[in-house]
C-alpha cells in the first residue's frame, strides 16, 4: 500500500516536514512493515514552470519530419526573468524547437528549461537542432514520468487548468508530493486505506486522529433506489455472498470532465493510473476509505441488479475486454440481460462509464472473503477490489463511501444526486469479546495497568466497558481479526510498545540437550562438509517412474504415496529415494558448466505399508482420542532419514604438476565408509546389484547384523547416457536410521599398543566367485586377538591361475599389547587365519 504524504496529513498530524522514511519509521512501530519510497523528485527537478506559446512557425524538414519553432513566455509579461541559469533568456520568452502537434497559440504548457533533469537522467540545456538553438523543452505527461501518454505535450487547459506563466509546473501537477510504501500483512486489511494508516500512525505517535469517515454525512436510511435483490442460492459455508448491497444514482454527470491534477497525482503516486473522471473518483475513495466501488452506466443496465452465483456455461466480457467461462461458484452482479461483473474483482465491459455517460450507479457492496478469494484466484484475475474485499472490508463503510463518491461527482464532474436509494442486506452481529484480568499480563509477561488496556482498546476503535473480573471489549467493524482474547492482548502489546516488553533469556532445563540421534546426524553431515562434499537440497516430488526405478532394486512396482495436489502431473508422488532429486541438481549444475560435483542431501523418503491414512477423520475443534491419534500415526508411512551423494568429473582441478583424478566407485564406498566411521559402525561390504547402478560395480553396504544399509558404486552407464550425465558417474544412498540405531553410544577408542607390529603377507587362490570381503573376514576370524589389521590389496587371475580361480593377497599386522611378537607368534596366528579359510573356502596358499 502506497501512502501519499500530503493525503496522510489531511486526517493525522504529520510534521509538515516529514519524509516518507520519518513516516515509514513510525509506522514500523506498530508492526507495519516499510517497503520503498515512491518520491517524484528523485528523478525529476527544475526549473520546470508553465509557460505560454506566443508564437508557431512550422518548418519543413528535409527528412520529411516538420517541426515547430516556438516561442513560450516563462514569466509573466513585464515582469523579469530571475532564473540565471546558462540557455534561460533574461527577457522571459524562450525560443524552443517542438516535434509535438497538439497544441496552438496561446496555450499554457508545461516547459523544462535549461538546468531541468527528467526522468532517465535526461538534462535539459540549450542545444542547437534544426537550424535553431533550442533553449528547453515543451514536455509531455510521460517526459515528466507522470503517465505513458507520448502523443503530444501536455496541455494545461485539457486538465482544466489556467495558471499563471512562470508558476512553478511541479507545484502545480502535485510532483512535490512522496509516498511511503508499506507492505499490510493478511490480518491487517483495514490497512489497505488511508482511513487505516492514518489511525496506525496516530497510534504510534500518539497524536490525533481524524476519521475521513466521520467527516462525510450520509443519509440514516435509504429508500426509492435503483431495484436490487441479493439472491444467493449456493452460500459457500454458509455465508452468503453479498450481505450488503449500497446503491446510489448521479444523474447529468459530465465524464470528459478532466481528473483534477490534485487527484489524479494522488492516485498515480498510490500506484493507480488515471483513467476518467468517475473512475479516478471511485478508485480515490476506495483507498481512502478501504471500500471498493464500481460505477455503471445506468442508461445501459436493463432491469433491476441482482447478486446471485452464475449458471452453467455462462460468460461475462470483463473490462479488460477478456470473455470468461464463469464458474457456478462466482458470485455475480447480473441484471435482466445477464451477468455484468464479478462481484468484488472485475466489472463487465457492457455496463462501463464512459465520456458519453450521463447517469451513473454507484455500487459500494460488502461481500464474503471466500467467495472473493475464489474467483480471482480461479480467473487469474487480481484487482485492487479483490485484494481488499478477500481481506475483509468495513461493513458499515459502504454507505458512508458510497456517499463520499456521489459527494465528489457532484463537486468534480457537475452531477445531482438523487435523494433516493438502494440498501439491502444484514447486518452482522458485532464481536463481544471478554477479557479477564490479568490475562494480557500473564501472556506477554508485564503487568498493563487498567488505562493502558482501556486506552489501547479504545483508540483501536473499540467499546470498552470494566467490570469486576476484568473488561468486556465490543470489538470495531474494520477489525475482522479480533475474535478472542488473545488478539487483545496482541494488540494491547502492539500499542503499548514492544520495546516496554523486557528481554529474558530462558534458562535451559539441566540434563537437555541434543539427543543421541541429532548429535549423530550432525557428525555425519559434518563429515560430509569437511571431506570436499557441497550439501543440497531437492523436492521431495517424483514421478512413479522414478520410484520404480530408483526406489527398487529389482525393477519391482513399489508402492508410493500419490499427491492430491502435485505442484506438476510429472512429479505426482512423494519419494522413495532420495537420487531423482539429487541427479537432478547434479544434471542443471553439470548443463551449466560445473562439471567437477560431488553433492550430499540428507532427507526422508516415504515408504509407504499396506494401510494409508485413516478412516477416522478427528473433528474440528475436539481434542482427537489416543485410538484416533494412534490410528492417524499407524495411517503414516514409514519415513526414514537417507543419506545420498553423487559424484561427477575429477576430485579436484587441474592444475600446473597436477593431474586430478576422476571419481570412482571406490570414492563413493569410502564415503559410506566414512560416515560409519564417525559414528562407530562396522560394515559388511559385498559384491551387489542394483537396476540403477553398474551390473559389475556396485557394492552392497549392510551391518554386521546382515540388514541392507543401502547400495554404493558406478551408476548404470544407460541410466547416464539418458541424463545426458558423464559417463562413470558414481553415487550412494544408505538408510541413515539403520546406521543411527546400530551405532554405540559412546565410542570408546582402542588401546594403542606401545609395543612394535609385525606385518606378514599371504595370497590365496580361491573360487572367482567368491567375494574376497568373505575371505577378509574369515582371516580376521581365524588370526584371533593378536591380528591387528587385515586388508586386501592384490587380486589376480591371470597365467599360473586355474580357470575360474582367482589369486587374492592380504597384508596382515599383528601386535600384542603387553609385550612384543616373536616371528613363530605372529607366523602362528597367520596360519591359523590361513587354515580357517582352507577349511572354510577351500582356499589354498600360493
Amino acid at each position: 500500500m502506497r501512502i501519499p504524504l500530503s493525503w496522510l496529513r489531511e486526517f493525522a498530524q504529520v510534521p509538515a516536514g516529514a519524509t516518507a522514511e520519518d513516516v515509514m519509521a513510525e509506522l514500523v512501530k506498530v508492526g507495519l512493515e516499510e517497503e520503498a519510497v515512491h518520491r517524484p523528485t528523485d528523478t525529476l527537478s527544475g526549473p520546470v514552470v508553465v509557460g505560454q506559446v506566443l508564437s508557431v512557425v512550422k518548418e519543413p524538414q528535409t527528412n520529411g519530419k516538420t517541426i515547430n519553432w516556438c516561442q513560450v513566455r516563462v514569466v509573466p509579461e513585464g515582469q523579469p526573468q530571475t532564473l540565471t541559469t546558462e540557455g534561460i533568456d533574461p527577457s522571459g520568452v524562450q525560443g524552443i524547437v517542438c516535434g509535438a502537434h497538439n497544441f496552438v497559440e496561446g496555450d499554457k504548457v508545461v516547459v523544462t528549461l535549461p538546468g531541468a533533469v527528467l526522468p532517465g537522467d535526461f538534462h535539459i540545456a540549450a542545444r542547437k537542432t534544426y537550424g535553431h538553438v533550442s533553449a528547453g523543452m515543451i514536455a509531455s505527461v510521460r517526459e515528466l514520468g507522470i503517465g505513458d501518454d507520448h502523443d503530444g505535450i501536455l496541455v494545461l487547459s485539457t486538465l482544466g487548468l489556467d495558471p499563471e506563466v512562470g508558476s512553478d509546473a511541479m507545484d502545480l501537477l502535485g510532483l512535490y508530493d512522496q509516498a511511503a510504501e508499506i507492505n499490510v500483512t493478511p490480518d491487517r486489511s483495514y490497512c489497505f486505506s488511508i482511513r487505516g494508516v492514518a489511525r496506525e500512525y496516530a497510534h504510534a505517535t500518539g497524536t490525533a486522529f481524524t476519521d475521513p469517515a466521520a467527516q462525510v454525512t450520509a443519509p440514516a436510511a435509504l429508500s426509492g433506489g435503483y431495484p436490487v435483490t441479493i439472491s444467493d442460492e449456493s452460500p459457500i459455508y454458509g455465508n452468503p455472498g453479498c450481505d450488503r448491497f449500497v446503491a446510489r444514482t448521479v444523474r447529468n454527470v459530465d465524464a470528459s470532465r478532466p481528473t483534477p491534477p490534485w487527484l489524479a497525482s494522488r492516485l498515480r503516486l498510490a500506484g493507480i493510473r488515471s483513467i476518467s473522471l468517475p473512475v479516478d473518483i471511485s478508485n480515490y475513495v476506495m483507498l481512502e476509505l478501504g471500500q471498493p466501488i464500481h460505477c455503471y452506466d445506468q442508461d445501459k443496465l436493463s432491469g433491476g441488479i441482482v447478486v446471485r452465483r452464475a449458471t452453467p456455461g455462462e460468460t461475462l466480457k470483463t473490462l479488460d475486454d477478456k470473455v470468461r467461462k464463469l464458474d457456478v461458484e462466482d458470485l455475480l452482479i447480473a441484471d435482466g440481460s445477464g451477468a455484468i461483473g464479478i462481484a468484488g474483482v472485475m466489472g463487465g465491459a457492457d455496463t462501463e462509464v464512459s465520456d458519453s455517460t450521463g447517469t451513473v450507479l454507484v455500487e459500494a457492496a460488502h461481500f464474503d472473503e471466500v467467495s472473493i478469494a475464489r474467483s480471482r484466484r480461479r480467473h487469474k484475475l487480481p484487482s485492487e477490489a479483490s485484494k481488499r474485499f478477500e481481506r475483509g472490508v468495513d461493513w458499515q463503510v459502504a454507505g458512508i463511501a458510497a456517499q463520499r463518491v456521489v459527494d465528489l461527482l457532484v463537486e468534480l464532474a457537475g452531477g445531482t444526486a438523487d435523494d433516493a436509494g438502494t440498501e439491502v442486506g444484514t447486518q452482522p452481529d458485532a464481536v463481544v469479546i471478554d477479557l479477564p484480568a490479568g490475562y494480557a499480563a500473564s501472556r506477554i509477561g508485564i503487568d498493563f495497568t487498567d488505562e493502558q488496556i482501556t486506552g489501547a482498546l479504545t483508540d483501536l476503535g473499540a467499546v470498552v466497558e470494566a467490570h469486576d473480573g476484568g473488561h468486556t471489549v465490543t470489538a470495531p467493524s474494520w477489525r475482522q481479526d479480533l475474535q478472542i482474547k488473545d488478539d487483545l492482548t496482541e494488540e494491547i502489546a502492539r500499542l503499548v510498545g514492544y520495546d516496554k516488553i523486557p528481554s529474558r533469556l530462558p534458562v535451559a532445563p539441566p540434563g537437555s540437550g541434543l539427543s543421541r540421534v541429532q548429535v549423530q546426524r550432525r557428525r555425519v553431515l559434518q563429515a560430509l562438509a569437511d571431506s570436499g562434499l557441497t550439501e543440497v537440497l531437492s523436492y521431495p516430488f517424483v514421478s512413479l517412474d522414478s520410484n520404480n526405478t530408483f526406489g527398487s532394486a529389482d525393477a519391482t512396482e513399489q508402492p508410493a504415496i500419490k499427491l492430491a495436489n502435485p505442484l506438476s502431473a510429472e512429479l505426482g508422488y512423494l519419494r522413495r529415494s532420495v537420487l531423482p532429486g539429487l541427479i537432478e541438481v547434479a544434471k542443471r549444475n553439470h548443463s551449466r558448466g560445473f562439471r567437477d560435483l560431488a553433492l550430499y542431501e540428507a532427507g526422508l523418503v516415504f515408504l509407504p505399508q499396506d494401510a494409508v491414512g485413516s478412516r477416522d477423520i478427528p473433528p474440528l475443534g475436539v481434542r482427537p482420542s489416543e485410538d484416533i491419534l494412534d490410528g492417524l500415526y499407524d495411517g503414516l508411512p514409514d519415513q526414514p532419514l537417507t543419506i545420498a551423494a553423487v559424484f561427477t568429473g575429477n576430485d579436484s582441478p587441474a592444475g600446473a604438476n597436477h593431474q586430478p583424478r576422476p571419481w570412482d566407485w571406490a570414492d563413493a564406498l569410502d564415503t559410506v565408509r566414512l560416515m560409519a566411521d564417525v559414528v562407530g559402525v562396522d560394515l559388511e561390504v559385498t559384491q551387489g546389484e542394483h537396476q540403477v547402478f553398474h551390473p559389475g560395480r556396485t557394492a552392497r553396504i549392510s551391518l554386521r547384523t546382515g540388514e541392507l544399509l543401502g547400495y554404493a558404486g558406478e551408476l548404470h552407464p544407460k541410466l547416464l547416457a539418458a541424463l545426458d550425465l558423464p559417463a562413470r558417474t558414481v553415487a550412494l544412498e544408505i538408510n541413515a536410521d539403520l546406521l543411527f540405531d546400530a551405532a554405540p553410544d559412546v565410542i570408546v577408542a582402542k588401546h594403542l599398543s606401545t609395543f612394535p607390529a609385525t606385518t606378514q603377507d599371504v595370497a590365496l587362490v580361491v573360487d572367482g566367485g567368491l567375494p574376497a570381503d568373505v575371505v577378509l573376514s574369515t582371516l580376521r576370524e581365524g588370526a584371533g586377538e593378536l591380528l591387528e589389521d587385515v586388508h586386501l590389496f592384490d587380486v589376480y587371475d591371470g597365467a599360473g591361475i586355474e580357470d575360474g580361480r582367482k589369486s587374492l593377497a592380504f597384508a596382515l599386522r599383528f601386535r600384542a599389547p603387553d609385550r612384543t611378537l616373536t616371528a613363530d607368534q605372529a607366523s602362528g596366528a597367520r596360519d591359523a587365519a590361513v587354515h580357517l579359510a582352507a577349511e572354510r573356502h577351500g582356499a589354498v596358499q600360493r
